[in-house]
């Protein structure tokens, strides 16, 4: 291939990964396999006691399986991928696997915007309005919201798909991170990306303000309601049912922030490798962690399920 722009198309590029450390290879392999094992166990395990136990069939519940399950593909995208690498002589991929893996990668990423979204609305009317909160969040609107999610999710994703096969790549062909992410390869193309960045900052207010203000509104609601509770025991109740989502926004669109708002020059490579760790490989882990540690209903449901397959054996 040759490293001169405008001489020859791109059709692989080098995926540095982790070339800084490279005394810590086994380490970080360690550390990530481990993490990507937990990832998918405990959202398999969620998952699962989601569908199994009847006192978790509520629509809270219904999308916190459906985020599992996204979590699951999330990090499916690129953590097999990166594990298979830190022992490859040539860490190259594909031009047509290098947008298949980005394309999924947001996608999904899209998706999980728009059902952290629906999650907050459902949070606003079962605080807000309980008595009728059964009525608001029927199975039909339940399925429609996480549909919908899906369908939004990926046609935005598309629209970034279609725009990028559009760029031309003639050298060089390093991406200085561990998976193919838009803003690295935007600095490779040979190609005026000036309609391509307006499109994405388009797409960006569109899923992600939009997504955030919908957030805001509903927790402004939320906040307003649990202030009119008269016992304090109410109140933090109340509070309670809403803290695991509120941490789980806060990581997923504070990293995604920092990553694609910051400038890319610089130093600013480095430190934008280490927060998509966060996005896309901590956080899936965490999410499970997040929503099941201070939660009576799943701590319940897992104790009724150890003690089936106690008497089962």
């Amino acid at each position: 291939m040759a490293w001169g722009r405008n001489t020859t198309k791109i059709s692989r590029f080098i995926i540095l990964g982790f070339y800084e450390f490279p005394k810590l290879t086994i380490v970080f392999f360690s550390i990530f396999l481990g993490i990507y094992l937990i990832t998918v166990s405990w959202n398999v395990v969620l998952i699962t006691l989601i569908r199994m136990d009847s006192h978790l069939h509520t629509p809270m519940y219904f999308f916190l399986s459906n985020l599992s399950f996204l979590d699951i593909c999330y990090v499916s995208t690129i953590s097999p991928r990166m594990l298979s690498d830190f022992f490859q002589k040539h860490k190259s991929i594909s031009f047509v696997g290098c947008t298949v893996q980005y394309f999924f990668f947001s996608s999904l990423g899209l998706t999980e915007c728009c059902l952290l979204a629906a999650m907050a609305y459902d949070r606003y009317a079962a605080i807000c309005s309980p008595l009728l909160y059964t009525a608001i969040m029927s199975p039909t609107l339940c399925m429609q919201m996480v549909a919908g999610a899906c369908v939004t999710g990926f046609f935005g994703s598309f629209i970034q798909l279609c725009a990028l096969l559009q760029l031309h790549f003639c050298g060089p062909n390093v991406i200085n991170h561990f998976f193919c992410d838009l803003p690295q390869l935007l600095l490779l193309s040979c190609t005026d990306t000036f309609f391509f960045q307006v499109m994405t900052s388009v797409l960006t207010v569109i899923y992600g303000l939009t997504s955030v203000l919908v957030i805001m509104i509903s927790y402004g609601y939320i906040v307003a309601t649990i202030l009119k509770i008269a016992s304090a025991e109410g109140r933090f109740k109340a509070f309670n049912t809403c803290a695991s989502h509120i941490t789980a926004v806060t990581l997923f669109f504070g990293s995604g922030i920092f990553v694609y708002m910051y400038p890319n020059s610089g130093d600013s490579l480095s430190q934008n490798k280490l927060a998509s760790v966060l996005y896309t490989i901590i956080i899936p882990m965490l999410n499970p962690l997040i929503y099941s540690l201070r939660n009576k209903e799943i701590k319940d449901a897992l104790k009724r399920w150890k003690k089936r397959i106690l008497s089962e054996n």
